[in-house]
């Protein structure tokens, strides 16, 4: 083996040997080619950091086997530490719980935390004087990752050290529960203050407590006695006060049987109804129920009678009063004198619904009297018109040519220049169809005055009495258009009234004078076509919609104010909105007539 490594180091210096005379070579070339040439500087020389001086003239000095024999002594002692430091392992339990470190960060731990000393400083120096000659005969990436190891090597070692350093130190404890370090002396370890606002505020309330309940207790019983008394005085017991904690709820479970009766309550109100809809069925066929609805129906009331026992004109024959009684024929006892052949009329009093002024009927003429009648005042204006004319007062008018007649009233004129003449007479043509035009004009109603017009025609007097008519529809509540008509109709009318919309009985009061009720009826029983709609009846069969009229008649006064609709979902809640107007019998006459004609649909 001995022999193989010597070979190997002849071989290897006679390397060395043939690339210094090569080297040598060189530098005779350029020596002959210009003595004042200066040599090139190259980037991988060093300068050493004393002197300044190149280190590559140090370096060349070494040989190979130098440094094979540098590497191998620098491994053994790598070897020799990691022997030491296992074995310190062994003997420290401490230090086996700290994990192990690659080899070059072990070193450059160590070499971090030894000392330097003369010897380390040679070493450092030798190896960077091999570092130089190695980067200065290589070239490429192995110079470049041979430069940054030494970088590597010394970021590992900080690296290690800071991890060393953030790791927490072990807590050991002695018997008395105190923190000691590994030569068993107890450490003290500072307390973190509070920085918070809230914690600093509590730490301050509990040291003031603290501070409180010590002199309270070295105080008088007399002075506790007096502020418990103003605890007592400012406490208020009517404040509630809430729980500092939640309360946990628990768990609430049905009572036995619960879920049974509300079955057995759903299962009684499911079979009450199905009875009451069978005996509403029942009297349906046999009529008892159409009896029933017309004896609910409230009859109006009748008035009591007011006639006294003896009027004023008694009390003008009788002697006293009613039960003065004659001796002699034993009956009421009468003034004889009182009673002539001679007869009282009493006044006459106006009836109410007469109107003051006299009402006159109109006279309407033939139409041969109204051509006769149009004929007498056309010649009477003609007349006046003439006598004007012929005084002065007002100038002739010109002669009305036409086309036809103007040859027959220029004569020599039109056949002189029958040019200019045409044209005169479309000029005066034209002019009078103007002044014809602007007459109608003149005449013509504005857009106001036509309104205006159109409500006096619909307007009318309603002093001495209103028209009242009261209509039963089966079913409006549903139908839009139909109840659009209902009431903007009544709205153009200038009509008063209410629609009441009640299930199978919808009644439709309208009051105003007779020309509008006549408008209004033809609206209600032929305009509309009631028939097109198909409801429900009571018995739940398709039947067709109807309009019927229940009533009309005179009122002294109206009733209603704008014409409005109201649902209701009762019969006694309609009554009762009728009997607030006091016109109840429109309800009772409507809905008596929608009970008979139900039963007579049902037979």
């Amino acid at each position: 083996m001995s022999s193989i490594i010597t070979r190997k180091d002849a071989e290897s210096a006679d390397a060395d040997e043939q690339k210094s005379k090569s080297a040598n070579k060189r530098s005779a070339a350029g020596a002959d080619v210009g003595v004042d040439a200066a040599p090139k500087k190259s980037r991988f020389d060093v300068k050493e950091k004393n002197g300044g001086a190149p280190i590559d003239a140090m370096a060349s000095s070494l040989s190979s086997t130098q440094i094979k024999l540098m590497m191998a002594h620098a491994q053994r002692e790598i070897e020799e530490r990691k022997r030491a430091l296992s074995n310190l392992r062994d003997k420290d339990p401490l230090l086996a719980s700290v994990p192990q470190i690659g080899m070059p960060v072990a070193l450059a731990t160590q070499a971090l935390s030894k000392k330097p000393t003369p010897e380390d400083a040679d070493k450092a120096r030798k190896i960077a004087e091999l570092q130089a000659q190695i980067r200065a005969k290589l070239t490429g990436n192995l110079a470049n990752i041979i430069q940054q190891q030494p970088t590597a090597v010394a970021a590992a070692a900080a690296a290690a050290a800071q991890q060393q350093q953030e790791r927490p130190k072990p807590l050991i404890l002695d018997e008395e529960g105190r923190t000691v370090d590994k030569s068993g002396r107890a450490i003290n370890i500072p307390t973190v203050t509070p920085t918070l606002k809230a914690n600093i505020r509590a730490k301050k309330r509990e040291v003031f407590q603290r501070q409180t309940t010590g002199s309270e207790g070295s105080s008088h019983s007399g002075a506790t006695s007096t502020g418990q008394d103003d605890a007592i005085k400012y406490f208020d017991d009517r404040i509630a006060q809430k729980p500092t904690l939640r309360n946990k709820r628990t768990l609430r479970f049905h009572e036995p049987g619960k879920f049974q009766q509300l079955a057995e309550r759903m299962r009684m109100k499911s079979q009450l109804e199905r009875l009451q809809n069978e005996i509403s069925q029942i009297a349906r066929k046999t009529g008892i129920s159409s009896a029933t609805k017309l004896a609910l129906i409230a009859p109006k009331q009748d008035m009591p009678d007011d006639v006294p026992a003896m009027e004023w004109w008694d009390s003008v024959i009788l002697s006293q009063d009613m039960q003065t009684l004659d001796e002699a024929s034993g009956k009421i006892s009468i003034r004889k004198t009182a009673i002539s052949n001679l007869i009282e009329h009493p006044t006459q009093m106006k009836p109410p619904n007469e109107p003051l002024k006299p009402v006159y009927l109109p006279v309407f003429l033939t139409k041969k009297e109204r051509k006769k009648l149009r004929r007498q005042n056309r010649r009477e204006a003609w007349k006046e018109e003439q006598e004007k004319i012929r005084l002065g007062l007002v100038a002739p008018p010109e002669p009305k040519l036409r086309i036809s007649n103007l040859m027959r009233v220029l004569g020599t004129d039109a056949v002189q220049d029958p040019t200019k003449i045409e044209a005169h007479v479309r000029e005066q043509m034209a002019k009078r169809q103007k002044a014809h035009e602007d007459a109608n004009n003149a005449r013509k109603l504005t857009s106001e005055q036509k309104s205006e017009k159109k409500q006096r025609k619909l307007k009318e007097d309603t002093s001495c009495g209103v028209h009242v008519s009261v209509y039963r529809i089966r079913d409006l509540q549903d139908n839009q258009s139909k109840k659009f008509k209902v009431e903007t109709n009544a709205k153009q009318l200038q009509m008063t009234g209410s629609v009441v919309l009640f299930r199978d009985c919808c009644v439709v009061v309208v009051e105003g004078g007779p020309k509008q009720q006549k408008k209004y009826r033809r609206l209600m029983l032929h305009r509309i076509k009631w028939e097109e709609d198909v409801v429900k009846g009571n018995d739940g069969q398709d039947v067709a919609n109807s309009c019927v009229l229940v009533w009309e008649g005179t009122s002294q006064r109206r009733h209603f104010g704008e014409i409005k609709f109201k649902i209701f979902p009762m019969e006694k809640m309609a009554r009762e909105f009728f009997q607030k107007h006091q016109v109840e019998h429109y309800w009772d006459l409507a809905y008596s007539g929608a009970v008979l004609e139900a039963s007579t649909d049902q037979q």
